[in-house]
């Protein structure tokens, strides 16, 4: 190709195609099963290839988020705080990003502007509570002995979520909020039709001095990784947001086997203020009494 200054051009440069890879104890594997999905545009174009998380995968984000735990719980409610909002300020800075990947799945821009707004504020909702929920929900209770007595809530401890199947982003982000807010470290699998907004999130977490391993993402298909979540024994509670009658029985007959926690959110609206309420913090917390002995 000749330009008209009679130099010969550069021939079109090629695109640096984003590859998404899974968020694992604060890095960016990719999965160890080799195995990926190819994710497609409503025009049948290739927009990405997405890693297909094994169960293998799974297990080294359970032993990541156990290492965390302690350690965030541990942190103070006004620092999980901070951090929850300092998500909120690296999402809004990327928020023509998060809007054009939406699209790139299917959303309307409108919608999609909703969803990474409605995303911002609950982030910043759940950070507003982390230094409530323990004044609303403890309590000093009456005995009849010489003792104080006192409940308090506590983490319930690894949490694996998986999340809604309708919304990449605003799902994600209901689910980790209250769960890590509450002192939780949680092992999340995003969407499998919409997990472009699920990694670039990983990547606003990794700059928002959120610990490695506190929330750790996968993506997959849900029908291979949903026994893994709901059975591992060292996963103290699950999440299923879905209302497939057969799955929500699978999850809880797992569940049951270590007397693991099963919540199941089937009829939410992501993008309502309902789905978002200080109870779903309590949903995933410990009540821990304690008695200390007064005038002996």
């Amino acid at each position: 190709m000749v330009q008209s200054n009679g130099q010969a051009g550069k021939s079109k440069r090629v695109d640096v195609m984003k590859t998404y890879k899974l968020y694992i104890d604060g890095k960016f594997p990719r999965t160890e099963s080799g195995r990926y999905y190819i994710l497609k545009n409503s025009d049948g174009d290739t927009i990405a290839n997405v890693c297909k998380s094994s169960r293998k995968d799974f297990r080294e984000a359970v032993v990541a988020a156990r290492k965390a735990q302690h350690g965030w719980a541990s942190k103070s409610a006004y620092n999980k705080g901070q951090i929850l909002y300092r998500i909120a300020e690296m999402l809004e800075s990327r928020k023509a990003q998060f809007v054009a990947e939406l699209v790139s799945q299917g959303c309307s821009e409108s919608s999609a502007n909703a969803e990474v707004n409605h995303s911002i504020d609950r982030l910043v909702y759940y950070a507003g509570w982390s230094d409530k929920y323990q004044q609303v929900f403890s309590s000093v209770n009456p005995v009849e002995s010489s003792h104080f007595n006192f409940s308090v809530p506590e983490p319930t401890g690894v949490v694996a979520i998986l999340s809604p199947e309708n919304f990449g982003l605003i799902g994600l982000v209901s689910t980790i909020a209250p769960a890590i807010v509450g002192g939780n470290t949680v092992i999340i699998l995003a969407s499998t039709a919409l997990p472009l907004t699920a990694i670039t999130f990983a990547e606003v977490l990794n700059s928002s001095d959120v610990p490695g391993g506190v929330v750790n993402i996968l993506t997959g298909e849900r029908s291979e990784l949903l026994s893994h979540f709901a059975n591992h024994m060292d996963v103290n509670a699950v999440v299923y947001c879905g209302d497939d009658a057969g799955e929500i029985k699978k999850i809880q007959e797992l569940a049951s086997l270590n007397v693991k926690r099963p919540l199941i959110y089937s009829k939410d609206d992501w993008m309502k203020d309902d789905s978002q309420n200080p109870y779903r913090i309590m949903d995933l917390q410990e009540i821990k009494t304690t008695w200390h002995p007064i005038g002996q």
